[in-house]
């Protein structure tokens, strides 16, 4: 990818600082890219703990959806610092949406920009993720488990049962606390449950798919909205229709693209987007119910 030289982004980004709304390692991953494709001089919040706004171990519950989590991430670091440019991400880890019982992580990334009333969102789905949990009965068992859990490279988590708050290891990534922990748990309750530990400094492959999102934000602030000139004209919806080309009828497939920029809210439809203006006939709930 070519760094963003447009004179407009240029004027809008280059030399600002950017506030990254993180305190697990993000900025690590966020601030080579955005330092060399905007221009921006990116910093951390100090002290900003973002754990208030949920867990992946539980402790604290997300209360809103991702996309809503990432933008008050973003906003309260942005008060909090008298800051007028932030981006912060969100992940969230299961079933893929469309594959089924494959795990899957989701990454959100948003940058906002209020001086200029921009925001700019990215998402990246990926089934690249070593995202997994159970009890251990036996901890030479376990050990078995461990090169696909990818550790000790990507850390674990340990607590007595999936439902228990009393004591919660984190950050585990080395076979001496893994085993010391695993013999506290088992002989003061009886019982032990592992977590992969989806925090991203204790979690590379997670780090990619960030990087990944971070790069689909980056492609989204290349293009320019044609009413105003803002950037992030993109995609917000996919309609379907595309005709089958034996029956004629409408198909589930995609007929057209809505673009519309983040800022005026202006719109265009972007027609078979995918390249081809029918299609065929195995795709079509009436010629092949």
């Amino acid at each position: 990818m070519k760094r963003l030289v447009t004179d407009h982004l240029e004027t809008l980004y280059k030399n600002r600082n950017l506030l990254v709304a993180t305190m697990h390692g993000k900025e690590k991953i966020i601030e080579p890219v955005l330092s060399k494709y905007l221009g921006v001089s990116c910093y951390l919040p100090g002290n900003f703990n973002t754990d208030v706004f949920g867990t992946f171990s539980g402790e604290i519950e997300r209360k809103h959806d991702p996309l809503t989590t990432v933008r008050q991430k973003c906003y309260e670091a942005m008060d909090l610092y008298k800051a007028d440019l932030a981006i912060a991400s969100e992940g969230s880890f299961g079933p893929h949406p469309t594959i089924g019982f494959v795990p899957s992580d989701t990454e959100i990334v948003a940058l906002i920009d209020k001086k200029h009333g921009i925001e700019i969102v990215a998402h990246e789905i990926s089934t690249n993720t070593n995202f997994s949990s159970g009890s251990i009965n036996n901890f030479d068992d376990f050990l078995n488990q461990l090169k696909d859990l990818k550790f000790p490279t990507h850390a674990l988590i340990l607590r007595p049962d999936p439902n228990s708050s009393k004591e919660i290891f984190k950050g585990i990534n080395t076979l001496k606390d893994l085993r010391k922990y695993y013999t506290y748990l088992k002989q003061t309750y009886g019982s032990v449950y592992y977590e992969t530990d989806m925090r991203a400094m204790h979690n590379p492959t997670r780090r990619d798919v960030i990087r990944k999102a971070v790069t689909k934000l980056i492609t989204k602030l290349s293009s320019l909205c044609p009413a105003c000139s803002a950037p992030g004209f993109s995609v917000v919806s996919a309609v379907p229709g595309l005709t089958c080309s034996d029956c004629g009828f409408p198909t589930p497939s995609t007929l057209k693209y809505i673009l519309e920029c983040s800022k005026c809210h202006y719109q265009q439809e972007k027609p078979f987007p995918h390249g081809k203006k029918v299609e065929e006939p195995m795709y079509c709930s009436i010629c092949n119910p």
